[in-house]
């Protein structure tokens, strides 16, 4: 056996364990993983960690647990700071590596559009961090709305208003709604006879779910506003300050509570050209998600615009199935003998789903005559999730949830914990 190539990934999402999955049994590849977390985390569930029906463990799973059997992957903690691709070096947040082959798999992040007040004072929905972080205020605001006499400053505490109805705008709005529905008059009887603040899902698109086929739009649209969630379209967030959310059409919402779910760009690191960066910050590749510009460096998933694919002129959507594909090409790709050519890249659309509620749920199949919705889509919906799970520990937890809030209605993971600062 010839001296094995160093390859680095950089991110543990989708892309990146799939990609050592193809790559773990290798005899020419050394693989490290490097992330910030020591933890991977399934991103589509976060909303119900935020809302207090599932625990943070039951969508995350220790990244040295999931490669402790697989011999030719090392872990690294540590965040990337600045690659140097001349020396093929990385500095990272705590020390240096070197690489032969380097894998950016980094993911997207919250898009505020350059709105300091947004960015400065909105929720964003992104990481673990953000779903505690949301769960905690939001239990913080009830818990404060019970002791308030003002009918005025009540609403606002006990108002949302959710920026972006994507699928997380749709499946937070319609938990929230579910929870009001639900549980809140039984768990704060302070509150019984009160108003329970409005819940509002503004998007700058004309239709909810607008990615997805029209059927869906309309559907997701009647049953959100059946269970009393207020929806605005075609209006964006222009600012939010004073416990006061500005809209384009120049109407305001009074609320404390703004939820970014609006938009995503990708990550951008010290050390690359400018010019490898395209629209959403995305990393420039050829057909086999290998950087512009560079011979040793890859890159997968939201951080990836790949051309190349006749399908998808302008690049990918952002999607899990899009770095799970991409990343499998890859690790097939360099797991060939020198020599032998490549398979460019081309993305397989198994269709997209989206769930609004208990037996409220829509699924959109690769052509528009596969369309479900209701109970069907909703199982359908969550048999993906739990299979999409890393391992059978996370699977059996979030089924138990499920069905628990399936027959109860209900949850118990409603806690306001926060963590001690502590210096390490």
């Amino acid at each position: 056996m010839g001296v094995q190539k160093e390859v680095v990934i950089i991110g543990g999402g989708f892309a990146g364990l799939e990609l050592i999955n193809n790559l773990n049994t290798s005899k020419e590849h050394r693989i490290t993983l490097v992330d910030l977390n020591n933890y991977n985390f399934f991103p589509p569930l976060l909303y119900q960690v935020a809302a207090g029906f599932m625990e943070p463990s039951a969508i995350s799973y220790p990244f040295r647990k999931i490669l402790r059997k697989k011999n030719n992957v090392r872990f690294r903690l540590g965040a990337l700071q600045k690659v140097i691709p001349s020396e093929n070096k990385l500095i990272l947040s705590n020390g240096e590596m070197h690489y032969d082959i380097l894998v950016m798999a980094t993911g997207a992040e919250s898009n505020f559009f350059g709105n300091e007040n947004v960015e400065k004072y909105a929720l964003p929905m992104k990481t673990i961090g953000d779903a505690l972080t949301l769960r905690n205020l939001m239990l913080t605001r009830l818990e404060r709305a019970t002791r308030v006499n003002d009918p005025v400053k009540r609403k606002k505490l006990l108002s949302f208003v959710i920026a972006g109805a994507g699928p997380t705008g749709v499946e937070l709005s319609g938990i929230f709604a579910e929870m009001r529905k639900h549980i809140l008059k039984k768990d704060y009887p302070e509150l019984q006879n009160e108003d329970l603040g409005d819940i509002w899902l503004v998007d700058g698109q004309s239709a909810v779910l607008s990615a997805m086929s029209e059927k869906t739009q309309k559907y997701s649209k009647q049953k959100l506003e059946e269970l009393g969630v207020k929806i605005k379209l075609n209006t964006l967030v222009k600012d939010f300050k004073d416990e006061i959310v500005y809209l384009s059409d120049d109407t305001t919402i009074q609320s404390r509570n703004l939820i970014w779910a609006a938009g995503i760009s990708a990550k951008v690191f010290d050390g690359f050209e400018k010019d490898v960066y395209g629209p959403g910050r995305r990393m420039k590749t050829d057909a086999f998600n290998k950087v512009e510009g560079y011979e040793n460096i890859f890159a997968l998933g939201d951080t990836a615009l790949l051309s190349g694919d006749p399908a998808y002129p302008k690049g990918h959507p952002q999607l899990a199935q899009v770095a799970i594909q991409q990343a499998r090409n890859l690790g097939k790709n360099l797991g060939k003998k020198e020599g032998i050519t490549w398979e460019p890249f081309s993305y397989h659309d198994k269709g997209s789903m989206a769930i609004i509620g208990r037996n409220k749920a829509v699924t959109d199949g690769p052509n528009e005559k596969l369309f479900l919705k209701g109970f069907p889509a909703w199982f359908v919906w969550v048999f993906v999730h739990i299979m999409s799970l890393v391992n059978f520990r996370n699977r059996m937890r979030a089924l138990y949830d499920w069905i628990g809030y399936y027959f109860n209605k209900d949850q118990s993971f409603r806690m306001i914990i926060r963590p001690r600062d502590t210096k390490s």
